[in-house]
């Protein structure tokens, strides 16, 4: 996508946003937004199969600067050293999934369109964007950018419109405009977790509870090891996945493979003659209980205890969903080797990242185990930091 700065790098904040603004476009914007990426703690490839989801916020954040316009202009501008600098025009009016606008300029182009396709008095604006959320890492650097344009314009033009129905806007601005086949959990992640807490989403009414997750009040901590393979969900191996869950729920005659429950996996998939069907479908079942059971073990504080639940689910991804590669499993092998409680591939899989629940004694004996497995494998050294749950999307000045 094209806008960011590595992790931890630096600190974006509003008035260097200001500046940046006025540099580009001569003018004061009339305010700041920010909306986070997000790691998913566990629930993987279950939110377009109407099943559960347990992410959080991370402090890594997509910043906007925005003003509106009257004429309908849209002009577009991100600080990244991975674009060539220059401002994008488009026209709101013109905006069309039959012809979309390129780039990393898509994203917040789908949420214009999205907006007022249905029926949001939406019009131009001069935009300035920043990142700190890696991009092409499973850690949903697209649905901030998406996120924070919708608050912004959520904003200035008085759409009254709460956090979970911009987050289905968004998913719909990258579902039908973006083209790519994502659910509803990186979106409503960016908009609606909190501070100190993972987001317990049921994604079939979007009913949510935040469970709080003190990782270090029990001295531990969640690494998150950026691999540095790219990923790229439009690009068909996302979108066989999930036309095959589909099938496997029109097969076992249900309306989302969260209907077919714990206990009965072994019958319902006694039904499916197609192998490919079994796997998926045996992923997705066990999965959504595996969220069932983080947010229990959560809820009770006994976050030791979700190291081999993560693993499993690990395993899962890898056997069955068949998304892992072989840098996400190194990680998670490495990991757990030198000591962490469990570790397993998060987001949407074919490269990013992995998590690792490891106590935070043994945390820098860990980054050197996978650090020094990397080496010795003749992979690109990964990028390595810890995750805090932190705020969703909000206006900063």
């Amino acid at each position: 996508m094209g806008i960011h700065a590595e992790p931890g790098e630096r600190e974006v904040t509003a008035d260097a946003l200001r500046d940046a603004f006025r540099a580009v476009y001569g003018t004061d914007p009339e305010g700041v937004w920010a909306a986070p990426g997000r790691v998913n703690l566990i629930g993987e490839h279950t939110d377009y199969n109407d099943g559960f989801v347990m992410p959080f916020a991370l402090p890594h954040t997509t910043i906007a600067a925005v003003s509106r316009r009257d004429d309908g202009l849209l002009r577009l501008h991100s600080a990244s050293g991975d674009v060539d600098g220059a401002v994008v025009e488009l026209y709101v009016g013109e905006l069309h999934p039959d012809a979309p606008a390129q780039g990393w300029a898509a994203y917040p182009a789908a949420v214009f369109w999205a907006l007022r396709d249905a029926g949001h008095a939406v019009g131009g604006a001069d935009i300035h964007y920043e990142s700190t959320v890696p991009t092409g890492a499973g850690l949903s650097s697209s649905a901030a950018l998406e996120v924070v344009t919708a608050l912004a314009l959520n904003d200035l033009y008085d759409l009254g419109l709460e956090g979970w129905r911009l987050a289905r806007l968004c998913q719909r601005a990258e579902n039908v405009y973006v083209g790519a086949p994502t659910g509803i959990m990186d979106q409503t992640a960016s908009a609606c977790c909190t501070a100190g807490h993972a987001l317990f989403l049921d994604t079939r009414d979007l009913s949510q509870r935040q469970i709080p997750v003190d990782l270090a009040a029990q001295g531990l901590r969640l690494l998150v090891v950026d691999t540095q393979v790219k990923h790229a969900h439009s690009e068909g191996e996302y979108g066989k996945r999930r036309a095959g869950c589909e099938a496997a729920a029109d097969a076992l005659e249900v309306d989302a493979l969260r209907d077919v429950p714990f206990e009965g996996l072994d019958d319902a998939l006694a039904r499916l003659d197609d192998e490919e069907l079994v796997r998926l479908t045996r992923h997705v079942v066990t999965e959504d209980h595996r969220v069932e059971q983080v947010a229990r073990l959560a809820g009770d504080g006994d976050f030791r205890a979700l190291g081999p639940v993560l693993t499993e689910g690990h395993a899962s991804l890898r056997d069955d969903f068949r998304i892992s590669c072989p840098e996400l499993d190194l990680v998670v092998s490495a990991a757990n080797d030198s000591g962490a409680l469990g570790s397993r591939m998060t987001g949407g899989g074919f490269g990013g990242s992995a998590i690792v629940l490891v106590e935070d004694a043994a945390a820098h004996k860990v980054e050197e185990a996978v650090l020094a497995a990397f080496a010795s494998a003749g992979f690109r050294t990964p990028r390595v930091f810890s995750a805090v749950p932190s705020e969703g999307a909000r206006r900063l000045a």
